[in-house]
């Protein structure tokens, strides 16, 4: 009898445990829509809740989804992390980006911008807060995007100083006095003595910014 028989379906065999590049459940592709849906429910979890106490089974039963699915978007609980603090960021800048542009008005744009910064930070819970700054992959990234908020800050200085609505200022001096309320922030700072969170920190320098301690906008000191 001849043995070909069996030699095909060891070479099927063999065919069927090697790994086809891209078809581990692991790392299986998800379209970009279903990918920005589990960014979006994983961010609302996350920003609530924190990140240190969940694992990914926690994670997949909270959003109801397996852990495969989860592991399509990354490929693990760390990636996931920094992918989600990532995307927070991401989309906050854009959202505050675009409240900015909307503002005609040079002198209103930093305190929109601020304000946009804190009701981004709002949304972080203090459990998410901590576990963020705690982590030091997450860390870098609050760090990196809070450096790019001083910057912006002293851009929009400087195009007020230009455009006239504010009074000449070394743009230079007002972004680092911003650079250092952020880091205030960051480190906790200005957050434990006052009570406040990161969000209402963000609001109340928008509006030192634009009002000092003045108690009304332009009114006598009488």
């Amino acid at each position: 009898m001849s043995d070909e028989p069996t030699q095909t379906a060891g070479v099927a065999r063999v065919r069927s445990s090697v790994a086809v590049p891209g078809s581990s459940v692991r790392r299986r592709r998800v379209d970009q829509e279903r990918r920005l849906e589990l960014l979006t429910a994983l961010e609302e979890l996350l920003l609530r809740e924190g990140f240190t106490a969940l694992t990914v089974d926690d994670m997949a039963r909270r959003l109801h989804c397996s852990k495969a699915t989860l592991y399509s978007v990354a490929g693990s609980k760390e990636q996931l992390v920094i992918a989600l603090t990532k995307h927070f960021f991401r989309k906050a800048t854009a959202e505050i980006e675009q409240a900015v542009a909307a503002v005609e008005d040079p002198r209103r744009r930093i305190p929109t911008y601020l304000a946009g910064v804190g009701t981004a930070m709002s949304r972080c819970s203090p459990v998410f807060y901590a576990d963020m700054v705690g982590y030091a992959p997450t860390a870098a990234v609050y760090a990196a995007n809070s450096d790019a908020a001083a910057r912006r800050v002293r851009e929009l200085i400087d195009s007020g100083v230009r455009a006239g609505t504010l009074r000449a200022v070394d743009g230079t001096f007002a972004g680092q006095l911003v650079a250092l309320a952020i880091e205030g922030i960051q480190s906790g700072a200005l957050l434990s003595p006052t009570g406040l969170s990161a969000g209402q920190a963000y609001t109340e320098m928008a509006d030192l910014l634009l009002h000092g301690l003045t108690a009304t906008p332009g009114a006598s000191s009488d």
